[in-house]
């Protein structure tokens, strides 16, 4: 596990309404992408692979 995960992810997830899962999914996608965009929410563009990455319906899979 990539070490600034899970503090980068507990502050973008912090005011997310589905906490556990805005944490999974966003360790998932820091591991992969080893970047978490700052802030709580937008700012995507900072991280590519992040803001890239889909889930299976076309959507956004990272938080």
């Amino acid at each position: 596990m990539h070490a600034e995960c899970a503090p980068k992810c507990d502050y973008r997830c912090s005011k997310a309404s589905r906490q556990k899962r805005c944490l999974l999914y966003c360790n998932m996608c820091c591991k992969k992408c080893l970047c978490v965009p700052s802030g709580t929410y937008g700012n995507k563009q900072e991280c590519p692979c992040y803001n890239n990455w889909k889930n299976k319906k076309g959507g956004p899979k990272c938080p």
